[in-house]
């Protein structure tokens, strides 16, 4: 689907509406051994090269596999090459952290996220705003890794009616357990795609008729600028914000007033007053 009234690319205010869119040795130990005894493992996590195997002929959303370093003889070298066969991220990781992640089960060097939750297509959630009768509104997250802050992304996004959130597929927190915990059931009604190539989904998305706003320092206050239309909203992580590439290839840049002497926001923060600020240009 394209919408074909992209126009007025640096609009002002002005011309809202013409664009689209933390004692003693036995208490010690007796305490360290409940522990180890109360630990629990994260559903969404597989281990053990056949149960990985399996996932992987199968239909389940797999998000990145761990590789223990040295481990690539036998089925370790069939899981790597089906999962880059289905262009799934596959790290070499020390066998401790392998360890940490499964409480010391026998994971025989091999550990599968699986989402929480099925990913989509971008056209699918494009496709949802057509149906609705509204202009695309999309929120894309370059490199946000912690799972409490996509959650809280999610959740956010999903109450100011968001159609749907892009994510990268390196770089990125998938659609992980914590991440369906933090988004407070909102995860279940979200629509997420998992690209390969952010800018070239941008690029595409600005094809189609949609507007890019990147959050970024440098740019005119969010209040100034015209953000009704179909639009797309890229937010970056707080450590390293949007890549350069990213915000190069966006319309304008959008930022949030700054009047203290910190001047950074938490990912969740600045995607919540991006996206609020939509809210308020279509609706009030």
């Amino acid at each position: 689907m394209k919408y074909d009234n992209r126009q007025n690319k640096q609009g002002s205010k002005s011309g809202k509406g013409n664009r689209d869119y933390k004692t003693n040795g036995k208490k010690e130990a007796k305490f360290i051994r409940e522990v180890e005894t109360s630990f629990e493992l994260d559903p969404n996590i597989l281990f053990g090269r056949n149960a990985v195997m399996e996932a992987l002929k199968g239909e389940r959303e797999i998000d990145k596999i761990l590789i223990q370093k040295g481990e690539k003889e036998g089925s370790v070298i069939k899981i790597i090459s089906s999962a880059k066969a289905k262009s799934i991220v596959v790290l070499e990781v020390e066998k401790s952290k392998l360890d940490e992640l499964t409480g010391r089960e026998k994971h025989q060097g091999v550990v599968a996220y699986v989402a929480a939750h099925e990913y989509v297509s971008v056209e699918e959630i494009l496709e949802d705003a057509a149906e609705k009768g509204e202009q695309p509104f999309v929120l894309i997250l370059d490199n946000i890794q912690d799972p409490h802050n996509l959650g809280a992304i999610i959740r956010t996004a999903h109450n100011a009616g968001v159609h749907g959130i892009i994510i990268p597929k390196r770089r990125a927190v998938g659609l992980t357990g914590t991440v369906a915990k933090s988004s407070a059931g909102a995860l279940e009604y979200m629509k997420v795609a998992k690209v390969s190539n952010i800018v070239q989904t941008i690029r595409e998305l600005k094809e189609k008729g949609l507007w890019i706003a990147c959050a970024d320092m440098d740019g005119k206050t969010l209040y100034e600028e015209n953000l009704t239309g179909p639009i797309g909203i890229v937010v970056g992580s707080e450590g390293e914000g949007v890549s350069k590439l990213t915000k190069e290839n966006c319309d304008y840049v959008v930022s949030v007033p700054m009047y203290g002497k910190v001047t950074s926001l938490n990912a969740s923060v600045a995607a919540s007053l991006m996206v609020y600020e939509v809210v308020r240009q279509r609706n009030f």
